[in-house]
């Protein structure tokens, strides 16, 4: 979209607009193009995925099916998750709000996550319950 000549940016948007609903009705996966999306990141199992598009996803994240990356409130539409690198998201997981997932964070399955997750760390439950990294682990 950032493409400058609008008479050169009118065919990518609509070839955009075509593999976008093509991937979210075939695989279940809404991503759109303002989403961050790092390096490596692996969608496992596609299904019912949806990813705010503020949302930032570091490199060699983990996403499974179920997932929602999204805002909290509706009056403020803008605030959305920030994973960290290797980040572990189980299925059905919800991470809503303006909510910072650390490095190595495992997050469990069907956890709502509503608050920072410290790097190493896990969440597990509704609502999440934070459990620290165990020393011994590197």
């Amino acid at each position: 979209m950032q493409v400058q000549p609008r008479w050169l940016r009118a065919p990518l948007s609509i070839l955009y607009r075509m593999l976008y609903r093509h991937v979210r009705n075939v695989y279940g996966i809404d991503l759109p193009y303002t989403v961050q999306l790092g390096r490596r990141v692996v969608i496992e199992h596609q299904g019912a995925i949806v990813i705010h598009g503020n949302a930032i996803i570091g490199d060699e994240s983990i996403l499974r099916q179920g997932v929602t990356l999204g805002n909290r409130y509706l009056k403020r539409p803008l605030e959305a998750p920030r994973l960290g690198k290797r980040v572990n998201v189980g299925a059905g997981a919800k991470i809503l709000g303006a909510v910072i997932l650390g490095d190595d964070a495992q997050i469990g399955a069907n956890a709502v996550i509503l608050t920072d997750v410290p790097a190493g760390a896990t969440a597990v439950g509704n609502p999440a319950r934070i459990i620290p990294p165990h020393p011994m682990r590197s």
